[in-house]
């Protein structure tokens, strides 16, 4: 096989109306991965996502969880308590995101040590 690869198809755009580029603008970042992981195993409380993401402020939560809400990947289902509680839940749309998370999860815990025996051999030229 030469250095290009023949196996990745022509159609996929490399311009602004690309896929894949919505798609990496939807979970681009660490937090939204980690509330969709997080998510496919259970219906969360606000609170409880807070607490088992570490790292995470309410404000960056917030923001992200309504982003995925507004793209349909999450539902948020607020309940008139006292005090009040609101649950979050991956939609079906939401579901189909694991299978290619789940792939990705497998790749970089197949290849972690040539990553990092990477990152070391670059750094020690610089």
């Amino acid at each position: 096989m030469s250095a290009t690869h023949m196996d990745v198809p022509e159609t996929i755009k490399t311009t602004d109306d690309c896929a894949v580029r919505d798609v990496l603008d939807l979970v681009g970042d660490k937090w939204s991965v980690l509330i969709v992981v997080l998510l496919g195993r259970r219906l969360h409380r606000f609170t409880e996502l807070h607490r088992a993401i570490e790292g995470i402020s309410q404000r960056m939560l917030t923001l992200t969880l309504r982003a995925l809400v507004r793209d349909g990947l999450v539902t948020r289902t607020p309940h008139a308590t006292v005090p009040p509680r609101v649950d979050y839940e991956l939609t079906e749309l939401g579901r189909t995101l694991l299978v290619p998370l789940t792939a990705l999860d497998a790749w970089a815990n197949t290849h972690r040590e040539e990553i990092r025996a990477a990152r070391r051999q670059h750094d020690q030229t610089l």
